[in-house]
């Protein structure tokens, strides 16, 4: 039985070693991916801007804010937000941020197709992961560290 576990033991930290200098290229590849879903819509809504309007004040139920707010709000997070996650600058916050978007953006529909809800759903996971871990190292945020005399987290 010892046997078995010590030969687990030593395949999980074999995969640990061969895998440990990819975790910034994953973390590149989410915010790449993240950032390309939801810059498309900003520049959609920025495209044809009384389209926009139109769904703020018929289709979309924001709370709270009237609809020209927040068609300008939320244009404004897809785009924001989304560039901050490429350039790897503020990367926490701007996930964070975008995470809200996301889960304004499923709340104030009456209705949604459970296909447009797991998509949302996995965007606000892949938003998840980079506010708990950061960008990595292939960032702004860890240049700027790099160069800093203070710590910062990224």
């Amino acid at each position: 039985m010892n046997s078995i576990f010590s030969k687990l033991e030593w395949l999980n930290q074999l995969s640990t070693r061969l895998t440990s200098g990819f975790d910034s290229l994953g973390l590149l590849a989410l915010r790449l991916y993240v950032s390309s879903i939801f810059i498309k819509a900003g520049w959609l809504k920025l495209k044809d801007w009384e389209t926009t309007l139109f769904l703020f004040e018929e289709e979309y139920q924001v709370p709270i804010l009237s609809p020209e707010i927040a068609a300008w709000a939320g244009t404004f997070g897809e785009i924001v937000f989304p560039l901050l996650l490429i350039l790897g600058l503020l990367t926490r916050y701007a996930a964070l941020g975008l995470f809200v978007v996301n889960v304004v953006a499923v709340y104030s529909l009456a209705e949604i197709a459970p296909a447009a809800l797991a998509s949302h759903i996995t965007w606000g996971l892949a938003m998840a992961v980079l506010v708990v871990w950061g960008a990595g190292y292939l960032s702004l945020d860890k240049l700027l560290t790099r160069f800093s005399n203070k710590p910062v987290i990224i």
